[in-house]
């Protein structure tokens, strides 16, 4: 009798400790916010985020189109409306959705359309991906800013939408500047980024 009360008693603890964590697990989640940024390329735009304090995580994928579960064939060959992107996952007690914006800008070319360094396409566009007013404001505030301190002349043409689907792209594009590190330093040399960057926004150019 005494072994099956303690045995009642550590299970009953045993659940209460479970359904503690797994309730401050849900808050932390809930906390959490989505960022969701279009800089050409989305192998290059996943490194300057996943180095982030307060960035959970960074998918890359596709979002802006009009096709359901489009794949990365689709998607590049422009015929879908979708934008190669990437979804930020952060924690706004610990990084703010403004910060997520200066990187952002640093890391693109703001002042042309439908184009990104060596990659040309509406599927290569630079925008920003709005979840919700909040996130509307303060970008176009981010931009707005960004007109009246720009170290280059020509225009931001970055457009700001309304974030719809974002889908996945497949496994093998996720984390790519790790997976293949020399084929990625490669790209990004060939496709002349990092000289742009540095032509626009000098020291403070995005890698």
């Amino acid at each position: 009798m005494k072994r099956s009360v303690m045995s009642l008693a550590f299970f009953a603890g045993f659940v209460f400790l479970t359904t503690m964590f797994s309730a401050q697990g849900l808050a932390i989640a809930a906390k959490l916010e989505r960022a969701t940024f279009a800089g050409g390329c989305f192998w290059c735009m996943e490194a300057p985020f996943d180095k982030l304090p307060g960035v959970v995580s960074v998918t890359v994928g596709y979002t802006g189109g009009h096709v359901q579960n489009p794949t990365y064939e689709q998607v590049s060959a422009g015929g879908t409306g979708h934008a190669e992107a990437v979804q930020i996952v952060f924690d706004p007690a610990r990084i703010s959705y403004s910060k997520l914006l200066e990187v952002y800008w640093h890391n693109i070319d703001p002042t042309v359309k439908d184009r990104q360094f060596c990659d040309v396409g509406h599927q290569y566009r630079n925008a920003i991906f709005v979840a919700n007013e909040e996130q509307r404001r303060v970008a176009l505030q981010s931009r707005e800013a960004l007109e009246k301190t720009k170290p280059f002349r020509d225009s931001v043409v970055t457009e700001i939408d309304p974030a719809g689907e974002f889908y996945k792209a497949e496994e093998y594009h996720q984390h790519y500047y790790k997976k293949n590190p020399l084929r990625y330093a490669f790209y990004r040399a060939a496709c002349g980024r990092d000289r742009r960057l540095k032509e626009l926004w000098g020291s403070a150019a995005g890698h």
